[in-house]
């Protein structure tokens, strides 16, 4: 169980990136793009990646929504810039299990500022907004398979 002074630090985190994001705003010479909005809330996201050699060497986003949305999708980025596809499609892969409660991912140190998210999965109305950007990221990298192939040659 997390102690208050914990989660009030993790509140403090999360409204710090919604606040103040990182990484947000267009990448020139993006090789991937997507847009994506949750209908239920109408929290959106434009997520542009610059994928060369297999890696993402540029990374940015626009969007709108709730703190929750906004303030994972700028966490993300900034685990992103210069990760490997392969990488980037694990981080997805496991916060996405951190978003559906499993307490394994959410003691790993890897994952960063994302950890601060955990408590949402606690709240299922509100998964979809912290896994938006990700979302965004999978389906970023399928639009452009020729990086995912690159990456694995």
């Amino acid at each position: 169980m997390e102690t208050p002074q914990l989660s009030s630090l993790y509140q403090q985190l999360i409204l710090e990136h919604y606040k103040h994001p990182r990484n947000k705003g267009e990448v020139e010479d993006a090789t991937a793009e997507i847009h994506m909005r949750n209908p239920t809330c109408g929290d959106e996201v434009k997520l542009q990646l610059r994928v060369e050699d297999g890696a993402v060497v540029e990374v940015g986003f626009t969007g709108q929504g709730c703190s929750i949305s906004q303030a994972s999708v700028s966490m993300m980025t900034q685990k992103l810039r210069g990760a490997s596809v392969d990488d980037a499609l694990e981080l997805a892969a496991k916060f996405t299990r951190l978003m559906h409660g499993d307490d394994e991912v959410a003691r790993d140190r890897s994952l960063g500022d994302l950890r601060a998210l955990a408590g949402v999965a606690k709240f299922p109305v509100r998964v979809k907004c912290a896994l938006l950007g990700f979302d965004a990221l999978q389906e970023a990298l399928k639009a452009d398979p020729s990086a995912v192939e690159r990456a694995r040659s």
